[in-house]
């Protein structure tokens, strides 16, 4: 009498523990493509609204305007929440040293150029806990997945042998198909794990590139903040900048020879 053989007879017969095996990669299955359909769609929206930004800042003809963009738009991408960031620090730090009910504390001390530099390193690191969620989900699945179908087929594979031990029937068209149905759990890892995998390597190439152009782009920001020399490498004059922006630096103590980048900016 023939056997029907296939992945729906192991279903069929399958016990709990392989059910449960099962159950496990369907939502390392379904999490892992979420995260990608998801952070993928964030990453594109990111990389356009970064690039409009940066177009826009390159081309602005002081800080004024690009702050008043900010205001109008909102800190939608790494870029602009991070000149935002810088923008709030200086506001602040002026009002607390022009005699503004302002109670001392820890974070209100340093020099102008620290408490600038700690406000961009914030803002860095926030964009960097955004842009890495879900990472270690992507992760802990392509390492984890393959051994857990691994295992699935381990305890497929014993209860087969079991079973064909009882029926006392040891011939290889016997043992084969139960084998065979058995080795299905291997492959169902290797198929949750694979693009856990490469969506983990992706994101984390894409993130990389991001945090070391904010960095850079931090560089700026401090300079024109910390001095308020604007000094675009596609502006022909770098004297259009805003007289008020000098004149607020200036007055904030944050003198005007251009300053070295805090160390405190670097995301290793």
């Amino acid at each position: 009498m023939e056997q029907t053989l296939g992945f729906a007879h192991f279903l069929t017969h399958a016990d709990g523990v392989a059910r449960f095996i099962l159950g496990v990669m369907l939502i390392m299955s379904a999490g892992t493509w979420y995260l990608i359909a998801t952070k993928g769609a964030h990453l594109f929206r990111m990389r356009r609204k970064s690039r409009s930004f940066l177009d826009a800042f390159w081309e602005a003809s002081n800080l004024e305007a690009v702050a008043g963009r900010i205001r109008e738009t909102g800190a939608t991408d790494p870029f602009s929440h991070l000149l935002h960031h810088g923008f709030t620090a200086i506001e602040q730090h002026g009002r607390c040293k022009n005699g503004c009910e302002c109670p001392p504390s820890l974070i209100d001390s340093g020099t102008p150029e620290e408490w600038l530099s700690r406000a961009l390193k914030r803002a860095i690191e926030e964009d960097k806990s955004q842009l890495e969620f879900g990472q270690t989900f992507l992760a802990t699945v392509a390492s984890s997945a393959p051994f857990v179908g691994l295992f699935g087929t381990v305890w497929g594979i014993y209860h087969a042998l079991i079973a064909i031990g009882t029926s006392g029937q040891g011939t290889l068209d016997k043992v084969a198909g139960p084998v065979g149905e058995a080795l299905v759990m291997t492959g169902i890892g290797l198929a949750v794990a694979i693009p856990a995998a490469i969506g983990y390597n992706t994101f984390a190439r894409a993130n990389r590139n991001t945090l070391s152009r904010l960095n850079s782009f931090a560089y700026d920001v401090f300079v024109f903040l910390a001095t308020g020399i604007k000094a675009s490498p596609m502006l022909t004059d770098a004297r259009a900048t805003s007289e008020k922006v000098i004149a607020m630096a200036r007055a904030q103590g944050m003198g005007s020879d251009v300053a070295p980048v805090h160390p405190g900016l670097a995301v290793r």
